[in-house]
């Protein structure tokens, strides 16, 4: 740990680190009234977005050239940050069918500080690089840094060691001029100043990651094929409701009733984009499969060809 003196001269002028006197006396409020300030607070956020989207489109561009050429994304965060990026991970099989390797977050202190602090395993820069040379990082992936100070040891380290080798580096912050903008490849900056409580970037900044992480997956995911128009035609169906949701999903595409679109459904081990071909197509499920795999796995092309 770095001499305290100098970490609180680092912290100094953060607008994630600033005390803001509009929020003064939020221990005298009702539930009610600081309820509405913290709302009136979130709704900053979208605002602060709104400007870098020209940016935020830009990494995305090049995130999918990337990973149409077979590269991987990681994510790399501690604390919040790096909470908001496993969950983005994580949410990308089951929603598109990605194989779990394609997407991963790599959260500082591992798999055990998604649900216990260890906050102190942000400053190991060491972990950070050592973490890059373990997921084998190449040329042909994507890094993308999270952190709301945009000065974080951990990932600042990992996202300069993934740009060495070659990987497209993203970085995502909340601060001005952040130090991992000059590390990364593409910097995007979403400043949505001081927090509600003084320095809890888990309120507004982790707002302003989920919704860029948001985007940056399912765009990318948009872009790539795994959905038909705004349907998730790539889901996994996992339980009840799923199934419900994939078969009506199958019958409003293709315009047959629920009952028929359940009953391919199911001669297509559930998966909708086979079932959808299958009923446009009007060919059976091994021959709906090999027009997908010719078609890149693209719905809409697999049906133009087939026609």
């Amino acid at each position: 740990m770095g001499d305290t003196n100098t970490v609180a001269a680092s912290l100094r002028g953060l607008a994630t680190e600033g005390a803001d006197p509009r929020f003064a006396d939020i221990d005298k409020l009702t539930p009610l009234e600081l309820a509405t300030v913290m709302n009136d607070a979130d709704a900053e956020v979208p605002a602060a977005i709104r400007p870098r989207l020209p940016v935020i489109a830009t990494a995305i561009e090049a995130i999918v050239a990337r990973m149409a050429d077979g590269g991987r994304l990681r994510y790399v965060g501690a604390g919040t940050a790096g909470r908001m990026a496993v969950v983005d991970a994580s949410e990308c099989p089951p929603t598109f069918s990605t194989p779990p390797e394609l997407i991963q977050a790599i959260l500082a202190g591992g798999p055990d500080a998604m649900t216990n602090a260890t906050e102190g395993a942000e400053d190991d820069r060491d972990a950070g690089v050592a973490a890059i040379a373990e997921h084998r990082i190449a040329p042909g992936d994507v890094v993308v840094g999270v952190t709301a100070s945009g000065r974080t040891p951990f990932v600042l380290a990992a996202v300069a060691e993934a740009r060495r080798r070659g990987a497209l580096t993203v970085g995502l912050s909340c601060n001005a001029g952040a130090e991992l903008s000059a590390v990364a490849e593409h910097g995007i900056e979403v400043v949505v100043g001081n927090e509600v409580v003084a320095g809890s970037t888990r309120l507004k900044s982790g707002t302003a990651q989920k919704l860029v992480l948001n985007m940056i997956s399912t765009i990318t995911m948009v872009r790539l094929g795994h959905t038909y128009g705004n349907y998730m035609v790539d889901m996994r169906v996992l339980n009840e409701k799923l199934a419900a949701r994939a078969a009506k999903m199958v019958a409003d595409i293709t315009g047959v009733d629920v009952a028929r679109a359940a009953e391919t459904l199911a001669a297509a081990d559930n998966h909708a984009k086979t079932a959808i071909l299958m009923l446009e197509a009007e060919v059976d499920a091994d021959t709906a499969r090999s027009l997908l795999a010719a078609a890149g796995g693209r719905l809409a092309a697999a049906i133009a060809q087939a026609g």
